[in-house]
């Protein structure tokens, strides 16, 4: 137990010591101060040595995951700004994914899967910064509010993550990058008791991550 402590105690001066970093050593930091804790905890457990475990642990989170790298981030930005004033979130996530919510007024009309002309341009500019990054990992997931039933809006979901997906495959993007899914009405972000708020839930989210090369 008190190696466990200790353990604890160097993954704390790892994460304390992440003020002033980039985003992407800090978020390299923190990754290994978690595995720190992790490896520390394993080895506790098991009978091992809380040091020896806290090592192993903290190269598997830093190593773990998706990078933030520079790349990542240069995307974010020319994301934000070629969808200022749109109504679409360009994020980073928690998991360093770079994240886009896309909503209906921009992306598709009801009941549509055809990308809208003034989604387009968007979609061209997000194209350009991921056949730059040959390590791109890219979800697709489409949604929509709950007006009709699940036969309608669960492949209607699934449709506008493939329209999504085969347009940016027309402008140059690898195939085999992609992955999407559909969750028709079942993840609502606001009411779908109102216009707005319907509106806001039919919409669809890319999610880009970027595995540290090999």
């Amino acid at each position: 137990m008190k190696k466990f402590v200790l353990a604890s105690a160097a993954a704390a001066i790892v994460l304390s010591g992440c003020a002033g970093m980039s985003d992407t050593q800090r978020n390299t930091g923190i990754g290994a101060g978690v595995g720190a804790l992790a490896g520390a905890a394993i080895a506790s457990g098991t009978g091992g040595r809380a040091g020896t475990g806290a090592a192993v642990g903290a190269g598997v989170g830093a190593l773990g995951g998706y990078l933030w790298s520079q790349r990542m981030e240069a995307q974010k930005r020319e994301m934000q700004a070629a969808t200022q004033g749109t109504g679409i979130a360009v994020t980073q996530t928690p998991n360093n994914e770079l994240k886009l919510a896309i909503p209906s007024d921009v992306s598709f009309d009801t009941g549509r899967s055809a990308i809208k002309p003034n989604f387009a341009p968007i979609l061209n500019q997000f194209a350009n910064g991921l056949r730059n990054n040959p390590n791109a990992e890219v979800r697709i997931i489409g949604h929509t509010d709950s007006t009709g039933t699940d036969a309608i809006n669960n492949p209607l979901s699934v449709d506008r993550a493939a329209s999504t997906r085969d347009y940016l495959i027309a402008r140059g993007v690898p195939q085999q990058a992609f992955r999407i899914d559909g969750r028709g009405s079942r993840e609502p972000v606001a009411d779908n008791n109102s216009d707005a708020g319907r509106a806001q839930n039919r919409r669809v989210e890319i999610y880009v991550g970027e595995r540290p090369q090999g």
